[in-house]
């Protein structure tokens, strides 16, 4: 896959994270798992300010890879609640890597969507928050 350059969103990242060696595949490219992992953690903070409390995932919806991602890329999460319900809070998720520090890129790596659902403190659904 070439790179598709472009630019960083004008908004504020949820997460920025640098992959380490031990995140990486025998390829030495960044397992899809670790980035899967982020793109979760990047979800689940925007779907928490909605609820005004705890969050569990219970679906994701879609995920696609678009670029590998490496060790050293600074990669920057974007997360925003799209859609929500009586429990359930539907966040977009937008991943990017900023690489090659002598002449600096960025490309987007993923994009994703995942549900959440409110609960309480037993782990029970609840219901949203009026308003928010």
């Amino acid at each position: 896959m070439p790179d598709e350059i472009t630019r960083l969103p004008d908004k504020q990242p949820v997460l920025r994270v640098m992959p380490m060696p031990a995140d990486v595949n025998p390829q030495g490219d960044v397992f899809g798992g670790w980035i899967m992992a982020q793109v979760d953690v990047a979800g689940a903070i925007p779907a928490m300010h909605r609820a005004r409390g705890r969050v569990t995932t219970v679906a994701v919806n879609s995920f696609q890879f678009k670029q590998a991602v490496s060790v050293g890329d600074v990669v920057s999460l974007f997360a925003e609640v799209v859609e929500t319900g009586r429990t359930s809070i539907k966040v977009k998720v937008e991943v990017y890597a900023e690489r090659n520090p002598t002449r600096p890129i960025t490309v987007k790596v993923t994009e994703a969507e995942l549900t959440y659902v409110a609960i309480n403190q037993h782990g029970e659904k609840q219901l949203l928050p009026i308003g928010h």
